[in-house]
């Protein structure tokens, strides 16, 4: 018997262990016996590990292809591996947490937040390849807006209960979005196509007009910083016309600014070579650059537009010609004073706003304004004198009232007395000639009176000495009251007659008019 079932096994080894039995029996398990050397092998355990971590974390596996994490150089002996994996380990749950909490707390709301940047990017971690895309190999881009569907013709989408207008509220939100992204670069408007933000035609149509208006207000500052002189600086056009007189040769250098004031920026340059001969440029020159706007002196045009010299020329609206033609009336007036003999700086060019003079004072050290020198009485009393006397050829010879003289506007150099800035200076019969007369006279007066010059006229004696007039008034208020008369005189005159006075007379009579 036992023969006999010795010789029929090895006829049921080929087969399936269940074919050889009954279906409904027990399983046979056959225990794969092995050697004690091969229990104690360490590539052995090595592949035991392997096998339960595939069983027990199969995303492992699926990650676990790349050069670190592999079944052939694996090595669990190795401390830094063993780190890295259950840093990948830690890293992920930690994701997947973060993942929880913002569903958890963004829900269905139009406005979510984002832990992105809270996430842990292992780098052996190819999950996260997973998830980043390159969008440049994509039809779709995220960050494009999503043109809105538009309505057909007939106005209406659907039927009956769906039908859908070109005036449903949400069709109209969600274009107006999308329309956001034709405003300026500068003006952010988000992402509100990827926050399905619907707006309303009334909020849509007050952003527009915003971002215009921010539009139109960033270009003004723009053109202002381009357009403009600020206090010992230059824009742009300025700095080439300077350029250009150093590239000729006109200029040597230009070392620095002197002096600031309401209208103009005075600069120091050394003279260079006249293109002509007759022209003598000094070896130290004054570039005078006159401000581009008017706000530190907005009163200016009632200087200019008056003077019959640029009455026909003036235009309130363009303000940048009247500055130019503010330095062409101080270069003109500048030229009448040289060639009457009064001491005033020599006129070198003039381009468009920019005026080059020869500078009063040496090695780059101006002349001292008569308000900021001390000197002696017979000093001072020597000063007054050449003012009166300037004064009186300025106001016969070259047939300009100053306008704006006082201890500030002139300068004390060799022993002389030099007057500067007459940009403002006018005819005496211009309408308010005799006003900036007397006002002049007012200013020098109280100057050397304080000075200490016993011989000082007051206002009205001083008035009356220059302009040759003989206004006898007992107090100011009349006085100034006889000068506007005369000036009220004169504007009826050249408004009836087209025609300016020649000369006001000396002995108080009514002017005498040159026919």
């Amino acid at each position: 018997m036992d023969s006999a079932v010795a010789a029929t096994a090895p006829e049921a080894g080929p087969g399936p262990a269940w074919q050889s039995k009954c279906p409904w029996g027990a399983p046979n398990t056959t225990s794969i016996s092995c050697s004690l050397a091969d229990v104690m092998s360490e590539q052995l355990a090595k592949e035991l590990q392997l096998e339960e971590e595939n069983a027990a974390f199969p995303e492992v596996v699926a990650v676990a292809e790349g050069p670190f994490i592999t079944g052939e150089n694996i090595d669990t002996s190795s401390d830094l591996m063993l780190a890295q994996m259950l840093q990948m380990e830690f890293d992920r749950e930690y994701d997947a947490q973060l993942r929880r909490e913002e569903k958890k707390i963004n829900g269905d709301s139009k406005v979510s937040i984002s832990f992105e940047n809270y996430r842990k990017v292992h780098p052996y971690d190819s999950d996260s390849s997973e998830d980043e895309v390159d969008w440049q190999d994509t039809r779709h881009d995220p960050y494009r807006a999503d043109k809105p569907t538009t309505t057909p013709r007939r106005g209406f989408i659907g039927k009956g209960k769906d039908i859908t207008t070109k005036h449903d509220e949400v069709v109209c939100g969600r274009k107006n979005t999308a329309r956001m992204e034709n405003f300026a670069p500068e003006f952010q408007v988000g992402d509100g196509i990827g926050m399905d933000l619907k707006l309303s035609n009334q909020v849509f149509n007050a952003l527009k007009q915003h971002a215009y208006s921010e539009e139109r207000r960033s270009a003004r500052l723009h053109e202002k910083k381009e357009h403009s002189t600020a206090e010992k600086a230059v824009d742009p056009k300025t700095r080439l016309l300077l350029y250009k007189m150093v590239n000729s040769g006109m200029l040597e250098t230009i070392t620095g600014c002197i002096s600031t004031g309401k209208e103009s920026v005075v600069f120091h340059a050394y003279g260079g070579k006249s293109a002509t001969e007759d022209k003598v440029i000094p070896p130290e020159c004054a570039i005078k650059v006159f401000k581009t706007t008017l706000n530190e002196f907005k009163n200016r045009d009632k200087y200019i537009k008056d003077d019959y010299r640029f009455k026909d020329r003036f235009s309130k609206l363009n303000p940048r010609k009247i500055i130019r033609m503010w330095a062409e009336k101080e270069m003109h007036n500048l030229t009448r004073m040289q060639n009457a003999g009064i001491p005033c700086p020599q006129v070198v060019i003039l381009k468009k706003h920019v005026l080059v003079m020869s500078f009063i004072g040496k090695d780059q050290i101006p002349a001292p304004k008569l308000k900021d020198v001390t000197l002696s009485s017979e000093d001072m009393k020597k000063a007054y004198y050449q003012t009166l006397n300037m004064m009186q050829q300025l106001y016969k010879e070259c047939n300009l009232v100053h306008a704006d003289l006082s201890e500030y506007n002139m300068l004390w150099h060799d022993g002389k007395v030099w007057l500067i800035d007459v940009s403002q200076s006018v005819e005496p019969t211009h309408p308010h000639g005799l006003e900036f007369l007397f006002r002049d006279c007012r200013n020098v007066a109280q100057f050397f009176q304080k000075g200490g010059v016993a011989e000082a006229l007051n206002e009205r004696e001083l008035f009356n000495a220059v302009s040759g007039l003989n206004i006898t008034a007992d107090n100011e208020v009349d006085f100034q009251a006889e000068i506007e008369a005369l000036e009220k005189m004169n504007e009826d005159h050249v408004q009836n007659h087209g025609k300016k006075l020649a000369t006001f007379s000396s002995d108080g009579d009514p002017p005498i008019y040159d026919e």
